[in-house]
């Protein structure tokens, strides 16, 4: 599912990109996490993203950099962590062969991407910028244009092939040979040729990080979520400080329960940008998917992957088509923070897969895609649950805010002018409508098992229109 994903949506996520698991294993009653993030390249120098006036336009807001180099182009990709971890997943829990998980992708890519209005309005959002890259422009903009599909007419299908190619031999040669090997020195050279600081070193030494989740209480339930350079510490945060309020959460008191929501997300963010860090994150369009899957035994997985904003890069390499994640946009561009740009460093992401372990026995896997405003919605989602056990469907598409960053509190006007005026008394506020596109709100999903009954079920968010919820 996850390497099909990169092919059908390769704006959102991909072999160039990283990501972030959660495994529960039912027979071993244990969580695991395996981290696989971006790493700065060993070559970086942070003295080539010289600060200037203003601030980027992309998800973060960080200051702007000249040229925008953390954002878009060669100087913005990082060491891509994704296969690595998928190899990891594999090797410790899996019962497939690694070409037989590859299959379904190589497929698709054979036949290349079939272009319908939402891939065509994603192509669209970044065109401006894939246009200034040959191989990007040659993959998604046919003759300098949009692909967009004639009335009555069959969709339009851009050329995966060179992607295929690379696919069919990962399948053959195995997940460790995109990091040591031929095909890794041969990544490395189209990736140099490119412009991009990424040497045979930098994949050799790259290695996801996996541990076994002890989670924490919130209320009544048990939350896994992944540890280290991740939102997992920060949604931790915010229920621990939501949970210590001596008054319960009343969702019937809507205007008490949002204000509450934003004191909490914005006192964990302060912390987050203020310390958190590999020590020796805007309102732009991001480029994230994350999966739920639950199977007959009870076994659950989480799983966010991306490659930051939309289209990454934007940089396709030439002779692999590897659409190359902007790892480096994570960094703080500032100087002396705990997240600022140095070489061999892991930056602080913003994803956070998390597993509910219910009081019953249920679990309940859950995550979101959106950026910085992930963990907002992965914050608000759990209280629907736990605090009102509100169905799956109610609780992923009930009404949220975001708080992601600054002290802007945005507000989904469907909450009504009640909610907003007992915001505006002690936050800035903006009131925004959630739509497809922009997307001002992440789109969080949620897969639970009901283990009295033995029962899977799952729900997918309508705003998003590639999402889903299907069963074996």
């Amino acid at each position: 599912t996850s390497a099909a994903l990169g092919v059908v949506e390769p704006w959102m996520s991909g072999i160039g990109g990283c990501g972030n698991l959660l495994v529960y294993l039912a027979e071993e009653q244990k969580t695991y996490a395996i981290e696989c993030g971006v790493r700065a390249p060993l070559a970086l120098d942070p003295d080539r993203y010289p600060l200037i006036d203003g601030r980027d336009s992309d998800l973060f807001a960080w200051p702007a950099v000249v040229e925008d180099r953390n954002v878009v182009g060669p100087a913005s990709v990082a060491v891509p962590g994704l296969v690595a971890g998928l190899g990891l997943a594999l090797a410790q829990f899996g019962t497939m062969q690694w070409s037989r998980l590859l299959a379904p992708a190589i497929e698709l890519a054979t036949r290349g991407l079939l272009v319908d209005w939402y891939s065509s309005l994603k192509i669209a959002s970044a065109a401006r910028q894939l246009i200034q890259f040959p191989d990007s422009a040659r993959c998604y903009l046919p003759d300098g244009h949009v692909p967009i599909g004639e009335w009555g007419g069959p969709l339009p299908t851009l050329d995966q092939s060179t992607l295929a190619r690379t696919l069919i031999r990962l399948a053959k040669e195995g997940p460790a040979s995109y990091y040591q090997g031929s095909f890794a020195r041969e990544l490395v050279r189209d990736a140099q040729a490119m412009g991009i600081e990424l040497t045979e070193e930098d994949l050799a030494e790259y290695a996801p990080r996996q541990s076994v989740v002890q989670g924490f209480s919130y209320r009544d339930v048990q939350v896994s979520t992944v540890p280290g350079m991740t939102a997992g510490p920060t949604l931790c945060r915010a229920l621990n400080t939501l949970q210590s309020d001596a008054s319960s959460l009343d969702l019937q008191d809507p205007m008490r329960a949002y204000t509450q929501y934003a004191h909490c997300l914005l006192n964990a963010y302060e912390h987050r940008l203020t310390h958190d860090g590999d020590i020796p994150e805007g309102n732009g369009p991001s480029c994230t998917t994350h999966v739920n899957v639950i199977d007959r035994m009870g076994n659950v997985v989480a799983l966010t992957q991306t490659l930051l904003s939309i289209f990454g890069s934007k940089v396709v390499l030439p002779e692999t088509g590897i659409l190359m994640n902007n790892g480096i946009m994570w960094f703080d561009p500032r100087p002396g923070r705990p997240n600022s740009l140095a070489k061999g460093k892991w930056p602080l992401s913003n994803m956070c897969p998390a597993i509910v372990h219910h009081a019953n026995g249920d679990k309940s896997a859950l995550g979101a895609s959106g950026g910085r405003r992930i963990m907002s919605a992965v914050f608000q989602l759990i209280s629907f649950l736990v605090d009102t056990s509100l169905p799956l469907g109610e609780a992923v598409h009930r009404p949220r805010i975001d708080v992601s960053g600054t002290d802007l509190v945005s507000l989904d006007q469907a909450l009504g002018e009640d909610v907003r005026q007992a915001l505006v008394s002690q936050f800035p506020v903006q009131m925004v409508d959630h739509g497809i596109y922009p997307s001002l709100f992440a789109c969080p999903s949620v897969a639970k098992r009901d283990s009295h009954r033995q029962v899977n079920s799952g729900v997918a968010y309508v705003l998003s229109p590639l999402s889903a919820a299907i069963t074996e």
